[in-house]
């Protein structure tokens, strides 16, 4: 505890560099490591990681703060006389199994409901402050009405699978209001014993259920319908319990048990509790994730960090110069990641877990063509493996529909007539395995990179054998029996689309880069394991006569194996730059030709864009070793949208809660900036550990702790005028590694849990 308490103090006093040398020094601080070998740090930050407002929301979309323990979610307005708290719960889908090219058929993300506190007397205030503290997970409100002090907070918590809120004030008897529970279907709401609840069943059969509990401190409650009265409290503590019978089992067609057991117990067991256990309980859990990784990126003004978020965001669009708002971010991205994504939940859907539609953008669902991946890029690198099963897990429960859907395409046929092995998806899928619009042929490709991934960045070799190995060899025989030879003897993925423009023809270079990826990942896999050697052989030369990327007649990178592309194309989509990220196929040091040529792409391509796309330029220009074009990029993430035009290829930007719009709202954005910025400070792709490889201009001093690299290397860093000043690498499976800044490279031997500590000359430290 000492070394950690003055690890925190000399970061405040002397700076980052400081802290590290310091705690490079003294060793590791004691940390219980999870199943996929991450530590749990004590703390993380040194600065307020906060959003905070003087004014409530008015819009759900652009100024509502999100909270969410993974499976729960709600927004939260701040309102004074009248709050509104909109919540999710994300199992709540319409639709059913389908594979068809219409999008109606999919089915969509459903709002759950709403929760109204009404304050009459509160009309008129003073000293309002909103916030969300995003490294405990707890949003706020205080303000002054009539004198007295009004506090709330607001969490979600995984431990004890509710929506909490707390109302405070600093006078007795300062509540006297109502609270109204709404369902966002047309539900009855009954009332009784302090408590609201509904429950109802979706055309598809999906039975759901919502229970708010509501308790006093002083004064007293009174029922009546859909609402609770109370006179006279001192302070009440509501607890929100939601839920669905949906199961993530096929066999089961998707049901499980009536929810209503669940959300009794629930409720039971917080009931029973003071909300300081509550909300211990829930900062504890959040920040054994959270706090894994600090980041400094320098010090802002005094005076710009001193404002609300939506003018610092205005500001920073105006001059820039904010690099704490920048790290703000990045674990702005995080945060979302861990509220929207944990272990036995359902993954994160084109908006998370946050929706209060039922006829929402694109159906909130999971787009395979780039947004579905793109929302767990950051997962492995910015240290939260386990956030990354849900996507993991989905896949797994949908592949037996996906399997017989494929069986009954005819797209998917040998010359025998028998269907190819494996599966193909969709562009646009659901949580009950069904699929529409646009057969995405290499994406069951690309989900396989994940799986990959995940033991790449953890050394779990029991998950690569029994999980991850097994379905990458399974599309690994789907491009076999699909792909088709050319005269010559080149294989090509026959009649592709590059998303999402362009004609339908064969060898479109993003299926061609998708392909060569899956293939080499199944070839490190099987190394790994030392499995199927002759098979791996055979891969190895389909590999080999896969059709490459080639180089176009303007020096672009070509989109199609015919030299069409137009230099004038400014199109949201990069799609045939795959290979350069996240693919491995293209990099500066490996294939340098390929690489000068992935920027002459992305100068055509333009800096635009929606905030997904902007978000995935930050990761090109990151892995072309670019750093101040990368920042270029978050900077014109970071403008406040809807400042930045009206044509839809350069329409993204950030709202003032620091969503991604794309427009509108969409999360994709949000956690594909957070794996862009750590793409630019810590790079591992090619073998080797790359530190600091696209730092730009702007942040000339700063230290990261806790980045993951493949191989299971957990690294902490400091940097000081632009050069590295150290480094601190740990990884609990061992082995040799290689470390590179700038053209310096040096060689590692890690022993378990040892930390390795290096100079910025990268000479070892005993």
């Amino acid at each position: 505890m000492f070394v950690a308490i003055c690890r925190f103090g000399l970061a405040a006093r002397f700076g980052a560099v400081a802290a590290l040398c310091l705690a490079a020094a003294s060793g590791p601080v004691p940390a219980q490591r999870n199943r996929t070998g991450a530590r749990a740090a004590p703390h993380a930050v040194t600065r307020p990681l906060v959003l905070w407002y003087d004014r409530p929301a008015l819009a759900w979309m652009t100024e509502a703060l999100p909270i969410g323990n993974g499976r729960l979610g709600a927004m939260v307005f701040g309102g004074t006389a009248d709050e509104r708290i909109q919540f999710n719960e994300n199992s709540l889908w319409t639709g059913t199994e389908v594979n068809t090219e219409d999008h109606a058929k999919e089915g969509a993300y459903q709002s759950f409901g709403d929760i109204r506190i009404r304050l009459p007397g509160q009309t008129s205030r003073t000293r309002y402050r909103r916030s969300l503290d995003i490294s405990r997970a707890i949003a706020g409100v205080e303000y002054t009405a009539n004198g007295i002090t009004y506090r709330r907070e607001y969490l979600a918590s995984h431990p004890d699978e509710v929506i909490a809120v707390r109302l405070e004030a600093d006078s007795p008897g300062g509540y006297t209001g109502e609270i109204e529970l709404s369902g966002a279907h047309g539900d009855h709401v009954s009332s009784a014993d302090g408590r609201l609840s509904f429950s109802g069943q979706l055309d598809n059969g999906e039975r759901y259920e919502a229970a708010l509990l509501v308790l006093n401190d002083g004064g007293s409650l009174h029922s009546s319908g859909a609402k609770i009265a109370f006179d006279g409290c001192d302070a009440l503590t509501l607890y929100l319990a939601a839920g669905t019978d949906y199961a993530p089992d096929y066999r089961r067609l998707w049901r499980g048990t009536d929810p209503h057991g669940r959300i009794e117990g629930q409720l039971r067991a917080v009931a029973r509790r003071p909300f300081t256990s509550i909300a211990a309980a829930h900062e504890r859990d959040f920040r054994a994730l959270f706090d894994r990784v600090s980041l400094d990126l320098g010090a802002s003004p005094v005076d710009r960090a001193a404002l609300p978020t939506d003018q610092r965001l205005a500001e920073n669009a105006k001059s820039g110069g904010d690099p704490e708002l920048e790290a703000l971010y990045f674990q702005f991205g995080r945060y979302l990641l861990i509220s929207s994504s944990r272990p036995g939940t359902l993954p994160a859907n084109l908006q998370g877990l946050w929706n209060e539609s039922n006829n929402p953008p694109w159906n909130c669902d999971y787009h395979s063509n780039i947004n579905f991946q793109m929302n767990y890029w950051a997962a492995e690198v910015t240290n939260l493996s386990e956030c990354h099963l849900a996507m993991l897990d989905m896949i797994r429960s949908a592949i037996e529909p996906w399997r017989r859907q494929t069986e009954a395409a005819p797209e998917f046929r040998l010359a025998s007539g028998l269907p190819v092995r494996g599966w193909a998806i969709r562009t646009e899928s659901n949580i009950w395995g069904g699929t529409t619009w646009n057969w995405n042929k290499p994406a069951n490709a690309w989900y396989m990179q994940h799986f990959w991934e995940h033991y790449a960045f953890t050394g779990d070799k029991a998950y690569l054998r029994l999980t991850a190995y097994p379905l990458i060899k399974e599309i690994v025989e789907f491009w076999e029996d699909h792909l088709k030879a050319l005269p010559d003897g080149r294989l090509v993925a026959p009649q592709g689309w590059s998303p999402e423009h362009g004609p339908v023809v064969d060898g479109v270079t993003y299926d061609q880069e998708i392909v060569w990826d899956l293939f080499t990942n199944y070839i490190d896999a099987a190394d790994a394991l030392g499995l199927d050697r002759k098979y791996r052989a055979h891969v190895a030369e389909l590999r080999d006569r896969l059709v490459k990327p080639k180089i176009g007649r303007w020096g672009q990178v070509q989109e199609w194996m015919e030299d069409r592309d137009d230099p004038k194309d400014q199109h949201r989509h990069v799609s045939h730059l795959f290979a350069l990220f996240p693919g491995r196929q293209i990099s500066p040091e490996t294939t340098p030709a390929l690489a000068a040529a992935a920027r002459t792409s992305l100068e055509a391509r333009g800096d635009g864009g929606t905030g997904w796309s902007r978000a995935w330029k930050i990761g090109f220009w990151a892995r072309l070793l670019d750093g101040d074009h990368a920042h270029l990029l978050l900077q014109h993430l970071l403008e406040p949208a809807g400042a930045v035009g009206t044509n839809y290829e350069n329409s993204g930007g950030t709202y003032a809660n620091l969503l991604d719009a794309h427009p509108p709202f969409q999360i994709d954005g949000n956690f594909g900036a957070a794996a862009g910025i750590a793409e630019m400070l810590l790079q591992s792709q090619n073998g080797e550990v790359h530190l600091l490889p696209a730092l730009p201009s702007a942040w000339r001093t700063g230290s990261v702790r806790g980045l993951k690299a493949r191989g299971g290397v957990e690294v902490d860093m400091a940097w000081s005028d632009g050069k590295l000043t150290g480094a601190v690498f740990r990884s609990h499976t061992g082995g040799s590694v290689h470390v590179r800044c700038g053209a310096k490279v040096a060689q590692l031997k890690l022993r378990g849990d040892v930390p390795a500590r290096i100079t910025g000359g990268l000479e070892t430290v005993r």
